[in-house]
């Protein structure tokens, strides 16, 4: 299909697709690396934000600035900058997350002087009124340092226009999810992968515009049945930048129907209300939905969560991608395991990098966890 070309084009040169971008809008470019940036306030400021995955390759370069055990999302980040493939930035924004996001920022801030740089310090426990309240002030000061940079004052109606944009944007992906999980068939994991991470690099209203086209289109073709040919599977960790792994999983005869990643569910879970302070609603999204390892809300919420996509979407079984040296997501996968093991439902660890194993090694892996299931 058509549109979902154009969203496998961005995907596959996303420095491309924003230098031209940026000539055809003569906006800025804002960089950002995790799902607890503020988009809604840089969208608003008329900038265009665009998540950056780091290169594959090549990343001997940020060696120089960052310990072995970093993880290679960051160092890919990294490596792409000081290699100058991120030339089309002009400002970079670092949410208060893991360690490793913020001792990139501070990296960043002494060795890439070309672009604007900011930290949004947001709280990290979030299951608290005070931490409403804290996020609003948090995103009060950010809107006001973006403007000062844009060099225009950001008003509520541009923020409420944004919030517009955002929810439609968030509501199609979400709806693209359950068409998938209601038929595998209609669309490869692939293609999902594609249109997702092409949906974080790709002028959002333009974005959401492309999703209702191919919603609206596959609603259509959902309608000649489920398929139960294959093993239900959820995906749940940090990111999943390797569109080769749902190959691999249709190839071993799996399907993946839904999943718990920063890269895909919890980029599009949550509504913004469109009613009232635009700030406070803002924040009362990244306060209220599902927090990943590196937020605090309650002891069980993440395995709950999880647990409850399981049921919703009757996976069969549950497999986790979770970076090398990613401590928060390590530190909760025993729990989160065990409140699977405790609804008999099997899963398996994939400890992954920018660089998967060989594929053989990982079609086997697939292969023997299917077949248990």
């Amino acid at each position: 299909m058509e549109v979902i070309k154009q969203f496998t084009k961005a995907v596959q040169s996303p420095a491309s697709y924003m230098r031209d971008l940026k000539i055809k809008t003569d906006k800025k470019v804002v960089g950002y690396c995790c799902t607890y940036t503020p988009e809604e306030i840089i969208y608003a400021a008329g900038a265009l934000p665009v998540r950056l995955f780091g290169a594959k390759e090549g990343i001997s370069k940020a060696d120089a600035h960052l310990q072995a055990y970093s993880c290679s999302l960051v160092r890919g980040i990294m490596g792409d900058a000081l290699q100058g493939n991120l030339d089309y930035l002009d400002a970079m924004i670092f949410p208060h997350t893991c360690d490793s996001i913020q001792r990139l920022s501070d990296i960043w801030r002494l060795n890439i002087l070309s672009t604007w740089h900011n930290d949004v310090v947001l709280p990290v426990k979030l299951g608290t009124l005070s931490s409403k309240e804290y996020m609003a002030d948090v995103l009060e000061k950010f809107r006001k340092e973006i403007g000062d940079w844009i060099g225009r004052d950001i008003t509520d109606d541009d923020l409420k226009n944004s919030i517009k944009v955002y929810n439609n944007l968030r509501l199609q992906l979400k709806r693209l999810y359950e068409i998938k999980s209601a038929n595998p068939s209609v669309i490869s994991g692939r293609d999902l992968y594609m249109i997702v991470k092409g949906s974080t690099i790709i002028d959002r209203a333009e974005t959401a515009r492309l999703l209702e086209e191919l919603v609206s289109s596959l609603e259509n073709k959902a309608e000649t049945g489920k398929d139960d040919s294959k093993a239900r599977i959820v995906l749940s960790g940090g990111i999943c930048d390797h569109p080769d792994i749902y190959d691999l999983i249709e190839a071993a005869g799996g399907t993946v129907v839904w999943d718990d990643l920063c890269s895909g569910s919890r980029f599009f879970e949550g509504r913004i209300a469109e009613a009232g302070n635009p700030v406070n609603a803002i924040a009362k999204r990244y306060t209220d939905r599902v927090v990943c390892p590196a937020k605090h809300s309650s002891l069980k919420g993440r395995g709950e969560n999880l647990v409850n996509i399981v049921k919703d979407n009757d996976a069969r079984g549950v497999i986790f991608l979770l970076l090398k040296f990613c401590d928060p997501h390590a530190f909760d996968y025993p729990f989160i395991k065990e409140m699977l093991d405790e609804i008999n439902v099997p899963s398996m660890l994939l400890e992954i990098e920018q660089e998967l194993p060989s594929s053989g090694q990982l079609a086997t892996r697939f292969e023997a966890f299917l077949g248990m299931l």
